[in-house]
């Protein structure tokens, strides 16, 4: 299934009082929609990924500080992750929308741990500052649910959305 990827210049700042599962799938629709806006005639896939732990959002750390207190807050103990995504129609419709939550549980962590892991510089653009398919799974002790959702698109989900808008023959088929 060819696609692109083309970059939204939405605004990821979270609003007052907006719980995690409304603030993704917002800034998921509003990637979908900015970009649908110069792909007329395209079926376009917005998502967004967060990491959520006592109901705080973590996004992408500002600087070495703000990943080491992200890490330091994950340290032994576990998080959500959720991955919200939006396909919009050709017409700019949304043809579905959904919310995929996994469950992250990351070992103890001392801050020789946290420095040697922000000293590589992954943590810097991944929300919650760390990245499970990368470095970072030295950090993770489980996974539960979807593994491909802690990476940033849960793959099932979105190839059952595809499936059943047409765009693909076999909900099971590979994206390459």
């Amino acid at each position: 299934m060819p696609f692109t990827v083309i970059p939204s210049n939405t605004d990821e700042n979270i609003r007052p009082g907006e719980s995690p599962e409304v603030y993704a799938l917002r800034v998921a629709q509003e990637k979908a929609t900015d970009v649908a806006a110069h792909q007329s005639g395209n079926w376009v896939l917005g998502a967004d990924t967060i990491v959520t732990i006592d109901d705080t959002i973590l996004g992408k750390p500002r600087d070495a500080a703000d990943g080491f207190r992200m890490l330091r807050l994950l340290s032994g103990r576990p998080h959500r992750v959720m991955t919200a995504f939006v396909l919009l129609d050709p017409n700019g419709h949304a043809y579905a929308n959904q919310i995929v939550t996994s469950q992250v549980n990351f070992k103890g962590l001392t801050d020789t741990r946290i420095q040697e892991y922000l000293a590589t510089g992954e943590p810097f653009d991944k929300a919650g500052a760390y990245a499970v398919q990368g470095i970072g799974t030295a950090l993770v002790e489980k996974v539960e649910g979807s593994y491909t959702n802690v990476v940033g698109l849960p793959l099932d989900e979105v190839l059952a959305v595809l499936h059943s808008a047409g765009l693909c023959h076999h909900k099971d088929a590979p994206l390459a």
